[in-house]
C-alpha cells in the first residue's frame, strides 16, 4: 500500500474549532494529507474572542516534534501561533535538527477578533530564525508590515514587500496577502526571481474566521502531495475561496469557513 502524504502543524488549540490546529487538521483531510500536530498553546476561544491563553512548556512542545517527527516523518511542516520568543527558539531548534526544507509559515499575530497571539517582542524571533527556515511564508498585510516596519497599502508596496521578505528576511519564497486591501483580494507571490499577482473574487461573508491557518495548511497538504510550489499557491487559494463561499453560521460572531465543502453541504 502506498505511503499517504504527511503535514505536521506546529499551533495553537483553539477551542471554537475554526482556526489553529483544528483548522490545520480540517484542511489536511479534506485535500487528502495525514495529519499530524504539535501543540504550543492552548487558547479559551469562539467566533466572538479569546478568552484565554496558555502556552505549552518549551520542553513538552519540543517532545511533541520528537515523537512525530521519529515515528511519522511528515512531507510538510506547517507552523501557526508561536507566541513567544522562547517557543520560537525551540521550534526552530527543531527544525533545523531534521533539516526539513518544506516549512510553510503562517505569522500568526492576531487572531481575527483582534486578540493578540503573539508577543510583542517575538517578532524579532520569527524574523530571524523561523522566517528563514521557510519554504514559502503567507504574512497578510498586517503581519507583514510588523515583520517589515512599514506600511504597505498598495500593490506597488506588495511587490516591494514580497521581494524585501524573501531578499532580506531570508524566506525562499513568500505569498503576501492582499485582502485587507479594497477591492477584489490579490495574493503577491515572490520565489525570489519570479512575481505572480493571484487573484480572486471577494466572497461577503462575515464567516472568516481561520482563513490564514486554512490557506497555509491548504499550500502544505498540495505539497504534501508532490505539488510544486507554485501549483501548491494556486491551488490552495482556490480551496480557500470555495471554502469561505460555502461558509455556514456557527456561533454568533465570524464563523469558521467551510473545510469540506466538497464532501457535505450544511
Amino acid at each position: 500500500m502506498a505511503r499517504a502524504p504527511v503535514a505536521l502543524t506546529i499551533a495553537g488549540s483553539d477551542s471554537g474549532g475554526g482556526a489553529g490546529i483544528q483548522a490545520d487538521l480540517k484542511t489536511f483531510s479534506a485535500l487528502g494529507a495525514y495529519g499530524a500536530s504539535v501543540l504550543t498553546a492552548i487558547t479559551a476561544q469562539n467566533t466572538l474572542g479569546v478568552t484565554g491563553v496558555f502556552e505549552l512548556p518549551t520542553d513538552i512542545i519540543a517532545a511533541q516534534i520528537d515523537a512525530v517527527v521519529t515515528d511519522i516523518r511528515p512531507d510538510v511542516v506547517k507552523t501557526g501561533m508561536i507566541a513567544s520568543i522562547d517557543i520560537i527558539g525551540t521550534v526552530a531548534e527543531r527544525l533545523r535538527h531534521y533539516q526539513f526544507r518544506q516549512l510553510v509559515v503562517d505569522p500568526v499575530m492576531v487572531a481575527k477578533s483582534g486578540d493578540a497571539l503573539l508577543r510583542p517582542d517575538a517578532v524579532a524571533a520569527l524574523r530571524e530564525q523561523l522566517l528563514p527556515l521557510a519554504l514559502v511564508a503567507t504574512p497578510n498585510l498586517p503581519e507583514a508590515e510588523t515583520i517589515l516596519g512599514h506600511k504597505i497599502e498598495s500593490l506597488d508596496a506588495m511587490h516591494a514587500a514580497a521581494r524585501e521578505l524573501v531578499r532580506e528576511c531570508g524566506a525562499r519564497a513568500v505569498v503576501v496577502k492582499g485582502g485587507h486591501l479594497a477591492g477584489p483580494p490579490i495574493d503577491v507571490f515572490f520565489d525570489g526571481s519570479e512575481l505572480r499577482e493571484l487573484t480572486a473574487e471577494r466572497i461577503e461573508t462575515k464567516n472568516t474566521h481561520g482563513t490564514g491557518c486554512t490557506f497555509a495548511s491548504a499550500i502544505a497538504a498540495y505539497l504534501a502531495g508532490g505539488e510544486p510550489l507554485p501549483e501548491a499557491v494556486r491551488k490552495a487559494k482556490s480551496y480557500l475561496t470555495e471554502a469561505l463561499r460555502r461558509a455556514y453560521d456557527v456561533g454568533a460572531g465570524h464563523g469558521p469557513v467551510h473545510h469540506f465543502w466538497a464532501w457535505w453541504v450544511p
